[in-house]
């Protein structure tokens, strides 16, 4: 893997990580969802201490395009340590053999599936989930790692300054545009179950917003349609006021967060990913601006309405205190290292 990209960014998550890999050395581990956003840093950082470290370990991943990740990323593409298998996440084909981890981080967050069709987004939610559970039992699996979601909070009151794990709210379960977050929350449910006994630990990442290398530019991510239209040399347009409150915490961090959390994190206990610090959408657009796109020009298309500003930013005290977690790589940082990437791909 000599003069990959990312060797820097793998390299710091590898620093974080390295005793927590000897629970894998000789093992089989089991993906889900490893071709998208989360899970191409995943692979990316396995692969990378699996290599340095001599660990001997397998990577089962499930995807529904095999040839499509191929052409995305050839160079995992092709590794012997990385086992691709074709299958939908509700009906896939349990492969033979034990397994020791699992993550399911597959799911459908699309915001225009959760708008037209709410009831195959939580089908496609609560279905993965039990099915991958079910996987799990079949295989022995001791470790299961679900990438839950901000969501299961519902709204969070703009008078509350972060999010944290005690918080009782939840989605609007009169609103059909709430399967997503309620989905999630069924989940955790489900590993609540599959947990009892104790013979599988279940962990529960709630995952807020992310900027980093292999994210969408074309989706219903703010941060990457900012730097999107920053690095075409185009004006940044902000549909709203820009006065909501979001934070951002950078990929390999995040990948560092997810490592630690499957095999240190407490089982049936949430976790907040993400970052603490708050910025408006307007403040992230002038970074971008000025960082991505040599001063591009920000356009918003309301002007504030003097009503408290929406907030989704996460507490992440208990990660920090019970994991070691925090945030290493600054939100600038983070924004120049996405823009470089995607300037090469």
């Amino acid at each position: 893997m000599a003069g990959h990209p990312l060797s820097a960014d793998l390299d710091h998550i590898l620093l974080h990580t390295e005793p927590l890999w000897e629970e894998a050395r000789g093992r089989r581990l089991f993906v889900t969802g490893g071709t998208g956003f989360f899970g191409c840093w995943l692979l990316e950082s396995f692969a990378w201490a699996n290599e340095r470290l001599a660990l001997g370990a397998e990577m089962f991943v499930l995807t529904r395009q095999p040839e499509a990740f191929a052409r995305k990323a050839p160079h995992l593409a092709g590794r012997a340590d990385l086992q691709f298998l074709t299958g939908n996440v509700r009906d896939f084909k349990f492969p033979p053999g034990e397994f020791s981890h699992i993550i399911h981080a597959a799911t459908e967050a699309s915001a225009k599936l959760n708008e037209e069709n709410p009831a195959l987004m939580f089908d496609t939610i609560i279905g993965g989930a039990q099915h991958v559970l079910d996987f799990a039992s079949q295989c022995g699996a001791k470790k299961f790692l679900l990438t839950s979601s901000g969501a299961v909070y519902g709204v969070q009151p703009p008078t509350l300054s972060h999010l944290a794990e005690e918080y009782p709210g939840a989605p609007d379960v009169s609103n059909p545009l709430s399967a997503y977050g309620e989905g999630k929350r069924a989940s955790e449910v489900l590993c609540a179950m599959a947990s009892r006994g104790g013979a599988l630990e279940t962990k529960i990442a709630r995952c807020f917003a992310f900027v980093g290398p292999y994210l969408p530019l074309d989706s219903h991510f703010a941060a990457g349609n900012f730097i999107r239209d920053a690095m075409a040399g185009r004006t940044i347009q902000i549909k709203g006021d820009g006065t909501p409150f979001r934070s951002y915490l950078y990929a390999a961090d995040l990948a560092i967060w997810l490592w630690t959390i499957l095999f240190r994190g407490a089982s049936n206990r949430p976790y907040n990913v993400g970052s603490s610090h708050a910025i408006t959408i307007a403040e992230t657009a002038a970074i971008v601006a000025r960082v991505a796109g040599q001063n591009a020009t920000v356009a918003i298309a309301q002007k504030p309405s003097g009503a408290g500003a929406a907030r989704y930013v996460p507490a992440t005290t208990r990660a920090e205190s019970e994991l070691g977690l925090r945030e290493r790589v600054g939100l600038e940082d983070a924004i120049r290292r996405t823009a470089e990437w995607h300037r090469r791909h």
